[in-house]
């Protein structure tokens, strides 16, 4: 790569630049363990409510550059009540981390059980009324982010020990 180049193969060129790499993946972590008490939270707190599903469908990202190849997401809506006042939600899982598919039919049997138009039952958490779920377990896309952030915070950290 060029000199003029803010990265090179053998990581970042300048011992800020590595500090910063272990920044952020220690903030990507500091999220994904986050997110993972947070829905841990929302399933042992959770109480069960009637809600209709009115969308189930799967979207399709083509990704970018940095990232080329085509993801699909469970797209799901669904309307409920709690205490009273009517709420819609949209996550299958509590996380607030969503989960990409790398097939259609992956996505598809995550929805499989749903179908527009229907009864389910749903999960609230009382502290967080709005912000319903589908499947009373956690995800594991909390951890996904764990890893990735473990992985940057590692790389930078490889990068800083040599620039010392």
């Amino acid at each position: 790569m060029s000199r003029d180049s803010d990265f090179s193969v053998n990581g970042p060129d300048t011992l800020g630049k590595a500090v910063l790499y272990i920044l952020v993946g220690v903030a990507i972590v500091s999220y994904g363990g986050y997110d993972y008490v947070q829905q841990t939270e929302a399933v042992r707190n959770s109480v069960e409510v009637d809600a209709t599903l009115t969308e189930v469908s799967i979207e399709t990202d083509s990704g970018t550059s940095s990232n080329p190849g085509v993801e699909y997401q469970p797209r799901i809506e669904f309307e409920y009540a709690y205490k009273g006042t009517t709420y819609t939600g949209t996550k299958l899982y509590p996380a607030n981390i969503e989960r990409n598919y790398e097939t259609r039919s992956a996505a598809e049997s995550a929805i499989e059980p749903y179908e527009e138009g229907t009864q389910t039952t749903a999960y609230v958490s009382p502290a967080e009324p709005g912000d319903a779920f589908l499947k009373n377990k956690t995800s594991n896309a909390p951890f996904i982010a764990i890893g990735i952030g473990g992985l940057f915070a590692l790389f930078g950290a490889v990068s800083a020990v040599k620039k010392i």
